[in-house]
């Protein structure tokens, strides 16, 4: 059965966190641009795990940010944290960057950093909501052994994950949490490795999974990217 989600729009109450007290006003308000966007808003709000995959600069990431945001700082729900899970890929050469492990990391926490300051105004948000335990970054290298309960988790980079990998987040998903699966198969740094067509396959088998195909339409980033990405399709 679908979870209950209310509308955003809703009149609301201030919830009170360490570090900062956050709630929904914090957040400016966003409206879906595309058909798509439209639809990714719809099906979480129907209760359902998102699985949006397909062309680049559709706002994937950035809807996903905003709709967990505005669900956790929800005074009457149970979500507790957003969990953002990600391969430290591209190619898997983070232990050969300098600094220490905190500081090879945050080099794949950049884009979530730019999308709270975007939704807040505030450039520390991310950060603030880190410290406060409301959003926890993990790499796919540390997932054994845990339980993500009263979350929203949202896997970024989906085709930058072996099947392996998928399967291990997968099976970490808990009580009252909520999945969003984000990835773009045109832009696997795996090749032949990566396990996202699998497990796009197993997904659309499984009732409340809403499955979500961004394409050229709905690229929102700017009009150069748009360009771009007409013409390598175009030109293969």
């Amino acid at each position: 059965m679908a979870r209950h989600r209310k509308q955003h729009r809703e009149p609301i109450e201030p919830k009170s966190w360490p570090k900062r007290a956050w709630n929904r006003r914090d957040i400016r308000y966003q409206k879906p641009l595309t058909a798509q966007q439209t639809n990714m808003f719809e099906a979480f709000e129907d209760g359902n795990h998102v699985i949006a995959y397909g062309t680049a600069g559709t706002g994937k990431t950035f809807i996903a940010l905003y709709l967990a945001l505005i669900e956790m700082l929800a005074p009457d729900q149970p979500v507790s944290n957003i969990v953002i899970i990600r391969s430290a890929v591209q190619g898997r050469e983070i232990g050969h960057m300098p600094g220490t492990l905190e500081e090879k990391i945050a080099v794949y926490e950049a884009p979530y950093r730019d999308i709270l300051h975007e939704l807040t105004g505030s450039p520390s948000a991310y950060d603030d909501m880190k410290s406060s335990g409301l959003i926890r970054f993990a790499s796919t290298s540390f997932l054994r052994g845990l339980t993500y309960s009263n979350s929203i988790v949202i896997v970024d980079e989906g085709q930058n994950l072996a099947f392996h990998e998928i399967n291990s987040i997968m099976t970490r998903i808990g009580e009252n949490s909520t999945l969003f699966f984000l990835g773009d198969v045109a832009q696997d740094d795996l090749r032949k490795d990566s396990g996202m067509e699998r497990f796009l396959r197993i997904a659309s088998t499984m009732r409340d999974m809403a499955m979500i195909r961004f394409t050229r339409e709905d690229i929102v980033r700017s009009d150069f990217v748009r360009s771009w990405i007409i013409s390598c399709e175009e030109n293969p």
